[in-house]
C-alpha cells in the first residue's frame, strides 16, 4: 500500500500534537502495519482515505484510534531483567531502611503500556513478603493510550506475552489461565492501580514518588518535549528518590535538575541529594 507524503506528515503531526511522540523517517515505514487492523475494522480502502476522513472531522473519537494504534506498546514481563535486578537487590533495601519510620513506598511506571511492567513490580514485592509485611507498597502504572490502561487493569495476557520474561513457577503462581488468556491473579491485580496519563502533563498525585521507572518513552520525543517531560518526572520525584530511564536515555543535557547516581549506576537523582539520603 503506497502512502503519500501529505497523509504521513499528517499522521506524524497528530501523533506528536496529541502525545508529544515523534514519527521519524525510520519509523514511518510501521503506518502501514500499525493502522492495517483499523483500516480492514473500519472498511477503508487506504490510509489516504484515512487522512480524507479524518481531515473532514466527522468521526472525532477515529484520531484517537489512530493515535493509539501509532503507538509504540512494546513490553514484556521483567524486561532486560537487569533494571530489575537492580532495583530487587540495591534500590529497595535502600528504600526500605530510608522510608522504616513511614512503612509506606510510592512507586511510579510511567508509559507502562499494557502492564507487564507494573506486575513485574508487583512480583517483587510478593515474593519477598517477610520484607514487606506491614508497608503500604503504592505501584502506579499510567499511558497517554487509554487501550493499554484498560488492558492493563484487566490483566490477561495470551501465551505468547505470559511466556516473554516470565519463568514457569512464576506464570503458575501468579497468573491463571482461562478462555481469554492467562490472567493476573487477583491479589496481584488488586496491588497496583492505573490511570490514563500524558507526560506532557502535570506530574501525577497526589505526593511524591520513591522510585519512578519511565524506560524508553523518552526516545521518540523531540528535545524540547523531552525536556518538559524531565520537568514534570523531576517534579514528582521525591528528593532522595531515583529515577530509571531505558538502557538509550540519559539526562545528560536534558534534565539540569538530575543526575546520575554515582553509587547506583543505571538510576538518576536530583542533584545534591546526598545529603538528603542518609
Amino acid at each position: 500500500m503506497q502512502i503519500s507524503d501529505s497523509s504521513s506528515r499528517i499522521l506524524a503531526g497528530l501523533l506528536e500534537a496529541r502525545t508529544g511522540q515523534q514519527l521519524t523517517m525510520s519509523r514511518r515505514w510501521r503506518l502501514e502495519t500499525a493502522l492495517s487492523q483499523l483500516l480492514r475494522e473500519r472498511g477503508i480502502a487506504s490510509i489516504d482515505e484515512l487522512i480524507t476522513i479524518l481531515v473532514m472531522g466527522r468521526e472525532p473519537s477515529l484520531s484517537t484510534r489512530v493515535v493509539e494504534a501509532l503507538l509504540n506498546n512494546e513490553t514484556y514481563f521483567f524486561r532486560d531483567r537487569l533494571p530489575f535486578d537492580l532495583i530487587k537487590s540495591a534500590a529497595l533495601p535502600v528504600l526500605a531502611r530510608r522510608r522504616e519510620a513511614t512503612r509506606t513506598l510510592r512507586i511510579w511506571s510511567a508509559g507502562c503500556s499494557a502492564g507487564q511492567e507494573v506486575y513485574s513490580l508487583a512480583m517483587l514485592f510478593a515474593e519477598d513478603p517477610a520484607t514487606w509485611a506491614g508497608w503500604t507498597i503504592d505501584i502506579l502504572g499510567t499511558d497517554v493510550s487509554e487501550t493499554m490502561v484498560s488492558r492493563a487493569r484487566d490483566g490477561t495476557y495470551t501465551q505468547f506475552e505470559v511466556q516473554r520474561g516470565l519463568g514457569i513457577q512464576q506464570m503458575i503462581r501468579w497468573f491463571e489461565e482461562g478462555a481469554g488468556g492467562w490472567r493476573a491473579s487477583e491479589a496481584l491485580r488488586k496491588s497496583v492501580r492505573f490511570q490514563v496519563h500524558n507526560l506532557l502533563e502535570p506530574a501525577v498525585h497526589p505526593g511524591r514518588f520513591d522510585l519512578i521507572l519511565c524506560r524508553n518513552v523518552l526516545l521518540y520525543l523531540n528535545e524540547s518535549t523531552r525536556k518538559k517531560a524531565f520537568d514534570r518526572l523531576s517534579s514528582a520525584l521525591a528528593p532522595d528518590g531515583w529515577l530509571m530511564l531505558g538502557a538509550g536515555e540519559t539526562v545528560i543535557g536534558q534534565a539540569p535538575t538530575l543526575e546520575a547516581d554515582r553509587d547506583m549506576r543505571g538510576l538518576y537523582r536530583h542533584r545534591d541529594s546526598s545529603a538528603k539520603a542518609a
